[in-house]
């Protein structure tokens, strides 16, 4: 488990030793934050209250590796992509929402659902290539004012904390459990887990930088981040018995940050 985020932290960190070496390159460090919505088994999905209701938020530092600085040599890679590292970290508070919960007539049905609440804790580190088509770096760095929109494509590793429980008391039992949650899942003994562990994820997101001054940038982001599991909320139902459940966790972050630019 340990491995992808040993390859990882020497991939990253390399990268500014590498950069420092090399005069056709510049660096970047910024901050970002945002609300973050979970779409996981919490919920109904594609559902407007679920989306609005576990709502987080996130924070992270991110670096900026810039290829066109000092390049008298431009060549369409260095005028049009950078790579960026990050660490950040976000939680989210997660309750039910959804028809199965609103619907008056089920109440009885469903109490269990509305009792039950969880927390998901995220802390990443990863790395993603932005790719911005329609303006070069160089005529960007140049114009205060100026929109350099961009799309990227990433993978990130995370460490997650679950934490489930219900209103009505600890779970595990009919009388205060959903009864799909008590069905053993994925070698747990339910298809629930208050667990600590270890997850990939890819990212794609699609963003805008401002030129905010000489030396500074704002930027606007909504990135999606798609995980290799279905435990990061602490939920995942039998999915031979729940189909509706088949979907393992993501989430959307929409985020804002200031980037400062580094002289070397």
């Amino acid at each position: 488990m340990l491995k992808p985020i040993i390859i990882t932290l020497f991939a990253l960190f390399g990268i500014p030793t590498i950069a420092n070496a090399q005069s056709s390159l510049a660096q970047e460090v910024g901050i970002i934050f945002g609300p973050s919505s979970f779409q996981s088994d919490f919920g109904q999905r594609n559902n407007f209250d679920t989306n609005i209701g576990n709502t987080g938020f996130g924070i992270g530092i991110v670096h900026f590796i810039n290829f066109s600085a000092n390049n008298n040599r431009e060549s369409f890679f260095t005028e049009h992509f950078k790579v960026r590292s990050e660490l950040s970290f976000n939680q989210t508070k997660l309750e039910h929402f959804g028809e199965w919960v609103d619907n008056e007539k089920k109440k009885n049905l469903v109490r269990h659902l509305r009792a039950m609440h969880g927390t998901s804790t995220l802390v990443n580190l990863g790395a993603q290539l932005e790719f911005s088509p329609f303006m070069k770096i160089h005529d960007f760095e140049n114009t205060i004012g100026s929109f350099s929109p961009y799309i990227s494509l990433g993978f990130q590793v995370s460490y997650y904390k679950t934490k489930v429980e219900s209103r009505l008391g600890a779970l595990g039992l009919p009388l205060t459990t959903y009864p799909k949650y008590l069905t053993p899942s994925d070698g747990r003994q339910f298809g629930f887990s208050n667990e600590n562990g270890l997850v990939l994820s890819g990212t794609a997101g699609v963003g805008v930088h401002y030129k905010l001054t000489t030396m500074s940038d704002l930027m606007f982001e909504v990135r999606y981040q798609g995980y290799a599991s279905d435990w990061v909320d602490g939920l995942n139902p039998n999915k031979d018995l729940y189909k509706e459940n088949k979907s393992n966790d993501s989430q959307v972050w929409f985020n804002a940050g200031y980037i400062y630019y580094l002289e070397f």
